[in-house]
């Protein structure tokens, strides 16, 4: 038998390798099972939104995140959206992520997914009660109501062991065992069309992307044709490393289809270029319906997958990992309850559902309203007018996109909320939400004065008010740290002077008053 764990996680990409860090900077031990010795080098979710580098911050390795970078930092990590081809004189570059950057602690960031993983594993290396088995294939998964038993083989030498543990999280992607095994389905949205992946080198196209555009990340493409599907190049680094997605035929092959072609088909010019990958995939958005069974759990691509549109994917993971993460250190340790463990699901599975089908297919579909409706070969002055409208609607569709817990179980929500990925961004403090940044009178950020456990901004507050909390919390052994203030100098944006925050930086109740029961409070946050 191999060691005994309180977490196996079986899939070590980079939500399984999240989760484990996380879990262990938590003081919980866990095993990590990982068929791939290196991270794959193809450069698939590049677009690190702002939430997910306050998690490396909080991990401590922001810094070494962002030195990974292969692009120079201030390089824009924005895009255009472009008709017909790169030659078209209908193209738009609209304000993007850097939109929410006051709204969060840290700025976005851009890097091939590989280099954030290789990140990961250093960090997870350097952490004793986490074990990595690299090279090592989960092969079945069984519980019962004491703890997980996971058989494992080793690929190169046919190496056979089971590990142990009380709790299993599946984070093996979109074909999932874990998921399978344990007996969950999933639904969605089927749009059969097949996709290409190529990566490619060209200098060429950088420097004739680079004469006719300022510089930029990414460049899509749209047209009729394409039934609301996107063609788009992305960079892989500053000089000549890009990737590229497309619509394909059915039973498109490497062998029967000039993709070299295609690509300069959607450019607008003939550009010389060397191939590095090409690989396929099917568009479709699918989310499990449900994210637990028994004691095993499943996340990232195991819980929900689709399209590489809009940075939802690796982000959404990463989040998965820290909800999650928080949730099973707290019951491990004692004072988190089962109700704690049931609002994984709660949480994330709407935040999913609601981006795969309102930020994902329906903008697909969307697309392909549009481009039926206007058209500059029927109506060129309406299809200008058209497109301005476009154009108008990405800032906006950025700025709704801000998922939250209000309706969850263990926050003091309003009356009939619920968990949402629709919402507004605001520095107002609201329950259920991502708490925004706001200095402190030391010249500090509150976000450098908060636990990984649950922290109470308190400003201009009462000494008993605060006795309360404290007298809660020590009864149920929950962690708890105090943060006094005044309410001024930016702060009084918060709209409130009592500030209950989560683990995961979510706001669980505010108000500016002692709450009535303090205690029913405490019980409901910790899921007792």
């Amino acid at each position: 038998m191999g060691e005994q764990s309180q977490v196996v996680i079986i899939g070590g990409g980079p939500v399984g390798m999240a989760l484990a860090v996380n879990l262990a900077l938590r003081g919980i031990s866990c095993a990590v099972i990982e068929r791939h010795l290196e991270p794959q080098r193809i450069p698939k979710g590049q677009n690190l939104l702002q939430r997910s580098m306050e998690h490396f911050w909080f991990w401590g390795i922001a810094d070494e995140l962002r030195a990974a970078r292969v692009m120079p930092r201030e390089f824009p990590m924005s895009g255009l959206v472009s008709y017909a081809s790169l030659t078209s004189e209908y193209w738009y570059a609209p304000p993007q992520r850097e939109l929410l950057n006051p709204y969060y602690y840290l700025e976005n960031e851009r890097l091939p997914q590989y280099l954030m993983e290789a990140v990961l594993r250093r960090k997870a290396a350097s952490l004793s009660n986490l074990e990595t088995r690299f090279g090592w294939s989960a092969e079945a998964v069984e519980q019962d109501g004491e703890g997980v038993r996971v058989a494992v083989d080793r690929e190169a030498d046919g190496a056979r062991d089971v590990l142990e543990a009380d709790y299993a999280v599946g984070c093996d992607g979109s074909n999932s065992l874990v998921r399978d095994q344990i007996g969950i389905t999933r639904s969605g949205t089927a749009f059969d069309q097949p996709m290409v992946l190529t990566v490619f080198r060209s200098r060429a196209l950088n420097e004739a992307l680079n004469e006719r555009f300022p510089p930029l990340s990414t460049y899509r493409v749209m047209h009729q044709d394409l039934k609301g599907y996107w063609q788009f190049f992305g960079r892989v680094d500053e000089d000549e490393g890009w990737f590229f997605h497309a619509p394909v035929p059915p039973k498109t092959t490497r062998e029967n289809f000039d993709f070299h072609g295609l690509m300069e088909k959607i450019a607008g010019f003939k550009f010389a270029c060397e191939f590095e990958h090409v690989g396929f995939w099917d568009l479709h958005v699918a989310v499990a319906d449900t994210y637990k069974v028994g004691r095993v759990f499943i996340a990232g691509d195991a819980a929900h997958s689709h399209p590489p549109y809009g940075g939802y994917g690796l982000n959404n993971g990463l989040e998965d990992a820290v909800n999650l993460g928080w949730k099973l250190a707290a019951k491990l340790k004692g004072w988190g309850g089962d109700a704690l463990l049931r609002s994984y699901g709660e949480e994330r599975h709407p935040i999913f559902r609601e981006t795969g089908d309102d930020f994902i297919a329906a903008r697909i579909e969307g697309d392909r309203d549009f481009f039926d409706r206007h058209n500059p070969d029927r109506d060129l002055a309406e299809f200008e007018q058209a497109w301005k409208t476009h154009a108008g609607a990405a800032a906006p569709r950025i700025l709704n996109y801000e998922p939250h817990y209000e309706g969850s179980s263990i926050v003091a929500g309003p009356p009939g909320a619920r968990c949402s990925a629709h919402g507004e961004h605001s520095f107002t403090a609201r329950t259920g939400h991502h708490l925004p940044p706001q200095p402190l009178s030391s010249n500090g950020n509150v976000y450098e004065a908060l636990s990984q456990d649950f922290t109470l901004l308190a400003f201009d507050a009462d000494d008993a008010t605060l006795s309360a909390f404290e007298q809660e919390s020590a009864q149920r052994n929950v962690p708890l740290k105090i943060v006094r203030d005044t309410y001024g100098d930016g702060r009084e944006a918060y709209e409130s002077k009592l500030i209950l925050v989560r683990p995961d930086q979510y706001v669980a109740w505010c108000g500016d008053e002692e709450p009535e029961d303090v205690a029913a409070l405490m019980d409901k946050v910790i899921g007792s």
